[in-house]
């Protein structure tokens, strides 16, 4: 099976210009994920793996390396060296991504940011907020919420609501970083519900989880940050 996703030798390091310093954050990654698999990525606290996703998603850009993705409107395309473009194309339509943190636009209710998601994909009205709010009731986000505004929620209640809207467009790439953080265990439930979901529907996923029972029986190999090798499960 070919692969949606090939890393090749990336590099990331983060200058601290006052102190006149440079931290390698990570180095020499490579690995490949054939289409439809869940990759996790392990490893102790600061040793690298926010860093590979947030290059993947091109939050941050690497100094060396590739990251070859063999996407559905530009055939094979090197996310390092992507124009922006091409880039906030593929987050609104193929590659998804799912942090810790809720980063919305003010005065924006919860069920306007699912449907957005949608809208963005060219879902029409009617399905965005069908399915919008099909999302919604699936993370247990109450619907006296739908239009509030989020930045008034519970940490966890911000967490289902940013898994909604990543989720909600069955991506062709999902990126998870640490989604099960701050969640209480009926939450992350209603979380693999939707992995396995999504993974039957032949989404890739690469996953950062300190939660390693969580991990147990979805992902289908795991990357070892120390020893940066690949292992199948």
């Amino acid at each position: 099976m070919a692969n949606l996703i090939e890393m090749q030798g990336l590099q990331k390091a983060f200058t601290t210009h006052h102190l006149n310093k440079t931290m390698t954050a990570v180095e020499d990654i490579s690995f490949g994920l054939e289409k439809g698999k869940f990759l996790g990525i392990v490893g102790k606290s600061g040793s690298g793996k926010s860093t590979i996703i947030k290059c993947i998603y091109r939050t941050y850009l690497p100094q060396h390396g590739h990251i070859y993705y063999d996407s559905e409107a530009f055939g094979r395309i090197d996310l390092v060296t992507a124009p922006e473009r091409d880039i906030i194309h593929l987050r609104k339509n193929e590659i998804g991504y799912v942090s810790q943190f809720l980063s919305v636009m003010p005065r924006t209710t919860t069920l306007e940011l699912v449907e957005q998601s949608l809208l963005e994909t060219g879902a029409d009205e009617e399905t965005a907020t069908l399915r919008a709010k099909e999302a919604l009731r699936h993370f247990d986000i109450a619907e006296a919420l739908w239009d509030s505004y989020p930045n008034t929620f519970s940490g966890g209640e911000k967490l289902r609501l940013n898994i909604a809207r990543a989720t909600v467009k069955n991506p062709r790439l999902l990126l998870l970083d640490e989604p099960t953080a701050s969640l209480d265990n009926e939450s992350k439930q209603k979380v693999r519900e939707v992995i396995q979901k999504l993974k039957a529907g032949g989404t890739t996923l690469l996953g950062i989880f300190h939660d390693l029972e969580f991990m147990e029986g979805l992902c289908d190999y795991t990357y070892q940050m120390q020893e940066r090798r690949m292992e199948a499960n």
